[in-house]
């Protein structure tokens, strides 16, 4: 798979419109050291209206917080929704997410989840589900932050197309829905589902505990995407409107 233009546009101002509202790095109008290589897109992005300036530096417009609102919004879905698909036992049905809670690290979490029986079937699902597949890796990415804006040189790595190429490649060797069977996909979705809701349901239990016992505040936790929202996704071919609708119009 080839990353259109578009695509890659798209991404990488996410990248950008996540930093201009949420980080600390001040990207200049007139351009400096890395950041220069960025200049194209901050004048395309400024021309549609996505940014602005504030005297000698760039700054998100309410269009482009908007857009990375609805962009977090798909990112917290693929996280609850999405990411319980990353580690699959095909062979044996088994989800290792179903065993999240088991243990008291991450260390081992991840030994755990990083067994060679589980396959990821994230591109699986989101192609069953006619949502684009790149997207999904691209926030799998920012999950590994693997766009750390704070390491040197990030500007080039975000404007090179080696991490695109990868994107793409990533989608071209994934499992594909027609290699585990409709019926098999169909099943594994509402298994996923399932496990999804219970998970959501232990989280809140936990997160109500830590407040009982004044460890927690309640403020770090967005409760109202919880399971109620959540639970027209039993039907294994439901897919949130938001999914649909373009982040830029370029």
């Amino acid at each position: 798979m080839t990353l259109t233009e578009d695509n890659k546009k798209t991404y990488k101002a996410i990248i950008l419109l996540n930093e201009l509202i949420n980080g600390s790095h001040k990207f200049q109008t007139v351009a400096n050291g890395d950041d220069k290589i960025l200049e194209p897109l901050f004048v395309e992005l400024m021309a549609k209206g996505y940014v602005t300036t504030s005297g000698i530096n760039y700054v998100a417009t309410a269009k482009g917080e908007d857009v990375f609102a609805q962009f977090m919004q798909r990112y917290t879905e693929y996280l609850k929704v999405y990411d319980v698909f990353s580690f699959v036992d095909l062979e044996k049905g088994e989800f290792a997410f179903a065993r999240y809670f088991d243990f008291s690290d991450d260390a081992q979490w991840d030994a755990f989840k990083n067994d060679q029986r589980f396959d990821d079937l994230r591109i699986a699902v989101a192609l069953f589900k006619k949502i684009d597949p790149a997207e999904i890796v691209f926030m799998s990415f920012i999950n590994e932050n693997r766009f750390d804006t704070a390491s040197a040189g990030w500007q080039m790595d975000l404007a090179s197309d080696n991490t695109w190429a990868e994107i793409g490649a990533i989608v071209d060797t994934a499992i594909k829905p027609e290699e585990v069977g409709a019926d098999a996909m169909e099943d594994m979705i509402r298994q996923g589902s399932d496990l999804m809701m219970d998970l959501l349901k232990e989280e809140e239990n936990q997160r109500q505990e830590d407040i009982r016992n004044g460890n927690n505040d309640g403020g770090d936790t967005v409760v109202y995407e919880t399971v109620e929202y959540y639970e027209p996704y039993y039907d294994p071919w439901y897919v949130s409107p938001i999914w649909y609708v373009p982040l830029f119009l370029w």
